[in-house]
């Protein structure tokens, strides 16, 4: 059977071995490697989906667990599915589930069939399992959908881990058999592991043996150091087929996206920017900056010199810093929409880089400016 999402490789940097790609989907194609701005709840926080399409984003991610308990998947089915709910006819990719599940760990019990565990807003009993998870997202009708996996901990000792993998790859194959639509949707599976090369190994061969549209890395940007997140990629990438999309889960700050784009990943996804845009927090092309800082009352400057966002382009620090401290949703609005179209417009310069042959020429020269290389360089 043919899958919904297709894989079109286009070329591998001979600097780097990154590669530049283009993935179809039934909404639309979109160019990787790319990062896929977060909508939890069927919205990118106080963005609009026209604002979305006018910095390029073709693809957003949605978050299975808050869908179902808000507003359900009744209703969104109701709706026509997630794409005419909100009214975005670009790609997009759910979640399973179970990254919010665990971490709800307080409140949770795993078991073989599923985990059993306590809504977060009002302390009901609810249970999510692998066919539960499939039912979800099948009704939500995203492009892309994820396996429920078990996300361990960080650190895990190794013996847990092992068992977690080989649950992990258990319930793969039952999210498969209770997937319903695979004419129109496809599923991606999430290769688990921790830092153990050896469990990577194993959940990565479970994982191919079962012929996965797409495979995502799961189990890191979870609190481990960048130099284990770059080594656990150096060794797990390669293990994933080069014909599928490979994506890496809940990885966002510029350094972790460039250095996983030269590590051969397409595809990327984190709260970060709109996050810290929330915060007063920005993204910038010298480092960080946070707008919000008293330094920057009488500072008439843009956000970025060399952003040519409509943010940048009509707006300074002093007023954006104004209307966040008044908590102003018009700041926060300004601030989130030049992260995602720094994210987005970096992706750009990425896979241009590809194009040409210099990603690692790209990487010196944007860690240089951005003071990735400085002792004690402030990251996010």
């Amino acid at each position: 059977m043919t899958t919904p999402i297709r894989y079109e490789f286009i070329k591998t940097c001979k600097q780097t071995g990154a590669r530049l790609g283009r993935v179809h989907t039934p909404h639309g194609s979109f160019d990787t490697p790319t990062f896929m701005p977060v909508g939890t709840l069927a919205t990118v926080k106080t963005m609009s989906p026209e604002e979305l399409q006018e910095m390029n984003a073709n693809i957003i991610l949605s978050n299975t667990y808050h869908l179902w308990l808000r507003p359900g998947e009744d209703i969104i089915r109701e709706a026509g599915g997630l794409h005419k709910f909100m009214n975005w006819d670009g790609a997009i990719l759910t979640d399973s589930g179970g990254f919010q599940v665990f971490s709800l760990s307080d409140m949770r019990e795993i078991k073989e069939e599923g985990v059993h565990f306590r809504n977060h807003l009002n302390g009901e009993k609810l249970f999510l399992s692998p066919e539960k998870a499939m039912q979800i997202q099948n009704a939500l009708g995203s492009d892309i959908m994820m396996a429920f996996d078990e996300c361990p901990p960080y650190p895990a000792t190794k013996e847990y881990m092992k068992a977690s993998v080989e649950r992990t790859s258990r319930w793969a194959e039952r999210c498969l058999a209770a997937h319903e639509r695979k004419d129109v949707q496809g599923l991606f599976g999430i290769i688990q592991g921790g830092e153990y090369e050896d469990l990577r190994k194993q959940s990565a061969q479970d994982l191919v043996s079962l012929d996965f549209p797409g495979y995502a890395v799961g189990g890191l940007s979870v609190g481990e150091p960048k130099d284990v997140m770059n080594r656990v990629l150096d060794f797990t990438t390669p293990l994933m087929p080069t014909d599928k999309p490979r994506y890496l889960m809940g990885v966002g700050s510029p350094d972790s996206l460039i250095d996983g784009a030269i590590r051969g990943i397409d595809m990327f996804d984190c709260v970060l920017p709109t996050r810290i845009a929330r915060n007063g927090t920005c993204m910038t092309s010298n480092g960080r900056l946070v707008v919000r800082n008293a330094k920057y009352a009488r500072d008439f400057s843009p956000i970025d010199e060399n952003c040519d966002c409509h943010v940048c382009k009509n707006y300074t620090r002093a007023y954006i810093r104004h209307l966040i401290k008044c908590n102003e949703t018009f700041g926060f609005r300004l601030t989130t929409y030049h992260n995602l179209y720094f994210l987005l417009k970096l992706m750009e310069q990425v896979r241009n880089a590809i194009r040409e042959d210099r990603l690692g020429d790209f990487r010196e020269a944007f860690f240089e400016q951005y003071g990735l290389n400085q002792p004690n360089a402030k990251n996010f």
